[in-house]
């Protein structure tokens, strides 16, 4: 009961810690998504040489460079939505930016999971699950409720 009354004193302390929150999931995606499609552009000749041997037994086997290409950009589209959208939380309070980024994290998520399914991964596919929870949380704390 104590916290219903401690709400009434303070009502702006729920929107103010979803802005925190905002912040907070939008500065994470950044890092996660920037930090994994960069190392792709960086070192992408090591990444096409382990994805290829991943895939080789797959459907998927003739198109890793395309795919690996896709994932990265939309690894580094994610990453920066977030990253300027975390910005601009704190700056205008306005989290579309930040919002866009984290509905192209979870397709980036979905995409890898796709992946690792298709070469009967279970355990790296089994390992993103978190992660494309925490986009669908981001993606419900960063839409525009009015």
């Amino acid at each position: 009961m104590l916290s219903k009354y401690y709400l009434m004193l303070c009502p702006r302390l729920v929107e103010e810690s979803t802005w925190l929150l905002q912040i907070i999931i939008s500065a994470f995606l950044a890092i996660l998504f920037l930090q994994s499609g960069i190392d792709k552009v960086v070192d992408r000749r090591g990444n096409l040489e382990f994805l290829q041997g991943h895939f080789a037994k797959s459907p998927l086997a003739g198109m890793v460079p395309l795919l690996v290409t896709v994932i990265t950009i939309l690894e580094i589209a994610a990453g920066a939505l977030s990253a300027i959208g975390s910005v601009l939380i704190v700056v205008t309070h306005d989290p579309i930016v930040a919002f866009y980024g984290a509905v192209i994290s979870a397709l980036s998520i979905l995409g890898l999971f796709f992946g690792q399914r298709v070469a009967k991964d279970y355990a790296g596919a089994a390992i993103l699950v978190p992660y494309f929870l925490l986009t669908l949380v981001a993606i419900y704390l960063l839409a525009r409720l009015t």
